[in-house]
């Protein structure tokens, strides 16, 4: 294994620098920027190829398959009720897991747990491809949703630690800007892979990727939080579980008020959990790190209403403007690509200003959504979408380097666990305000009340901003 260059993070096992600021989730970077001459180590260069390809592969499958569920459903023979759970059993198990998993990275490495999800997901790749039945499609694919759990939180904070202070926004951006590009390609060619050679295909492709992602990770240095004890918090894990899977089937099902109870109920455990443990699943003292609320609170409505753009405009071009099926995804493309942008776009903001730009952000969000829901041809309606999307695209990005910018590197993934969390969790959320939007406006795919939350959002986010720089003794 390679040596570490100068600047790359040299023990990570080492003891915490006593002189840090005593709030775990402390802002420990703000203000360092990196040299001009600053280069990644090769350990760091791993590890970004390696996050890279693992958040590629996570992306991949949770907007290829979409298309090809027709050709699923007609070759496994599955009803049209059970085949959705290809999808949202694969959803579900991902969004649930990531506290958890990021828990686990911190407490018993995040290499090591970055390679198992990468395996996990590599061979239950494989499984998905050779489902001989939809029950055990949907089995595999569980499993798939569990190795992406781990792949993210995991990779995320590994990528933290293994970049110079000050680098790591940077990094991460491109890291999600090359996982984006699933977002940009995977609508489209898992379609056409559908058509021309099998559903199958679309698993059978991440499986190499996977291996080659596991591969680079074998070569990034190992972390993990030096203070993060020696077990994990059972009861923690089991209700923050529990609690995210009910909130994230309420959310694909709002009428089902069951599920709101057991969200609630659930919570409530974990909550009380947490504060008993002596060594607890998540720090409630995260929840106090008020630009960490405010981000993934924000993140988290970026991620709905790009859901609901990526689903609504191409009804629209077809339904609307009177497209084909083909030519409506090829045109979805540009939005997409804007998207994928966001990343490294957000790696070079700030994180003191990472809060005001998320607020700008889905303010222009909310503007050009509602252009979309009022443009009545294609010369508004694509422009106007593009732009939601490169809007949306930052502040989904900054939910991600930014959170990670104000936490200590220690709880690095935890922090990402949360964050991914919540938003994979409340993704149905913009497919459930669509739906009620659409229903309200006569059938026709609607973007209102998307729209209408990012607005209601940014403005949060102003008077959240607003409030702590006129709150005595804040320290930036």
């Amino acid at each position: 294994m390679p040596e570490p260059e100068p600047h790359a993070r040299p023990d990570t096992h080492a003891r915490p620098d006593t002189h840090a600021r005593p709030d775990t989730h402390a802002r420990p970077d703000t203000h360092t920027r990196p040299g001009p001459h600053t280069r990644l180590g090769p350990q760091a260069r791993w590890t970004l190829a390696a996050v890279a390809t693992g958040a590629f592969c996570v992306q991949w499958d949770s907007f290829a398959l979409n298309p090809a569920l027709p050709a699923v459903r007609d070759t496994l023979h599955g009803s049209a009720t059970a085949t959705p759970w290809v999808v949202s059993g694969y959803l579900l198990a991902a969004g649930s897991l990531m506290p958890v998993a990021g828990r686990l990275g911190d407490l018993y490495g995040r290499r090591r747990m970055l390679i198992l999800g990468l395996s996990l997901f590599g061979v239950t790749s494989a499984l998905c491809a050779l489902a001989p039945s939809l029950p055990l499609l949907v089995a595999a694919r569980v499993g798939q949703g569990a190795g992406g759990a781990l792949i993210m939180p995991a990779g995320l904070a590994l990528l933290t630690n293994a970049c110079p202070p000050g680098h790591a926004r940077r990094v991460m951006g491109r890291a999600l800007g090359l996982a984006g590009l699933a977002t940009v390609c995977g609508p489209f060619l898992g379609g056409m892979l559908a058509r021309s050679v099998s559903w199958r295909a679309v698993f059978w492709l991440t499986v190499p990727l996977a291996l080659a992602a596991v591969l680079c990770a074998r070569r990034a240095a190992e972390s993990r939080a030096p203070d993060a004890g020696h077990s994990l918090d059972a009861a923690g894990a089991v209700t923050a579980t529990g609690a995210l899977a009910c909130l994230a089937r309420w959310l694909e099902d709002t009428a089902a008020w069951g599920w709101v109870a057991g969200t609630a109920l659930l919570g409530t455990l974990f909550v009380r959990a947490e504060r008993r443990s002596p060594a607890p699943l998540v720090d409630l003292a995260l929840f106090r790190n008020r630009p960490y609320v405010a981000l993934t609170v924000a993140g988290a409505v970026a991620n709905s209403a790009t859901v609901a753009l990526l689903y609504v405009i191409p009804l629209l071009l077809q339904r609307a403007q009177g497209w084909s099926g083909p030519a409506a995804g090829v045109a979805a493309l540009a939005p997409a690509a804007a998207l994928a942008a966001g990343g490294p776009t957000a790696g070079r903001v700030r994180p003191a200003a990472a809060v005001p730009v998320t607020a700008l952000c889905l303010a222009a969000a909310a503007a050009a959504l509602w252009a979309c829901e009022h443009g009545t041809d294609t010369s508004v309606l694509l422009p106007a979408s593009t732009g939601a999307a490169a809007a949306l695209g930052v502040a989904g990005g900054l939910a991600l380097t930014g959170t990670q910018a104000v936490v200590r590197r220690e709880r690095a993934g935890e922090a990402s666990g949360v964050t991914k969390a919540v938003m994979t969790a409340t993704a149905g959320a913009g497919l459930a305000l669509t739906g009620s939007a659409t229903a309200s406006s006569g059938g026709r795919p609607s973007l209102a009340l998307p729209a209408a939350a990012c607005l209601a959002t940014a403005a949060a986010l102003v008077l959240v901003r607003v409030r702590g720089r006129h709150r005595p003794g804040r320290r930036d």
